[in-house]
């Protein structure tokens, strides 16, 4: 998938918009959405080309993160698991920068974007809630009861990047069919988004 720097810039000030508009709840009118910010590193692996994306995004969710922390309002936030948060958004910009590079407008895009959603989001909870687990000082580590909160707490990840994703996909669709229509109708014939 190949976008202009102005389309990447758009697409860039939408997600990092919709990264401080829902995590953490801080907008009432928000409340009941989920957050946003893992669904934001896979959309910005898909249309951010440059690395320099995910490094911006990551110290944008640092700095929302620590003005939260300076505030009093998560004061269990700031462990040495924050650290797992790094690779753990990286998998999610790595699932979507491949689905990118497999991107066409058709039905077995749709397949190869299901599973990196899924490979995604299993990586980042298995880095995120393990290396919370493991390392914030909160749990006294045992497999099994690990497995059990991952069987808990996946199923939501899922479901809120699923959100956002089929989102993305339904504009993503709309604006690709409209470009289309408006191609064709100045005589031309193929259109690439």
């Amino acid at each position: 998938m190949s976008l202009s720097f102005q389309k990447q810039l758009i697409i860039s000030i939408v997600l990092a918009t919709l990264v401080v508009l829902t995590r953490s709840q801080h907008f009432a009118i928000l409340h009941d959405l989920p957050g946003a910010s893992w669904a934001v590193f896979f959309l910005a692996g898909v249309y951010i080309k440059s690395r320099w994306g995910l490094t911006a995004f990551l110290s944008l969710v640092f700095l929302l993160d620590f003005s939260y922390y300076w505030s009093g309002v998560y004061s269990s936030c700031f462990t040495p698991a924050y650290a797992m948060l790094l690779p753990a958004y990286a998998s999610l910009w790595m699932a979507g920068h491949w689905y990118a590079k497999q991107h066409e407008l058709s039905f077995t895009s749709l397949i190869l974007l299901g599973s990196a959603v899924l490979v995604g989001t299993f990586s980042c909870e298995l880095l995120s809630s393990g290396g919370y687990y493991l390392f914030s000082g909160q749990f006294e580590p045992n497999f099994s009861e690990f497995v059990s909160r991952f069987v808990q707490y996946y199923p939501h990840s899922l479901s809120s990047m699923a959100f956002y994703v089929t989102l993305a996909a339904l504009i993503h669709g709309v604006i690709a069919a409209i470009q289309r229509h408006n191609y064709r109708s100045l005589g031309f014939s193929k259109i690439s988004l």
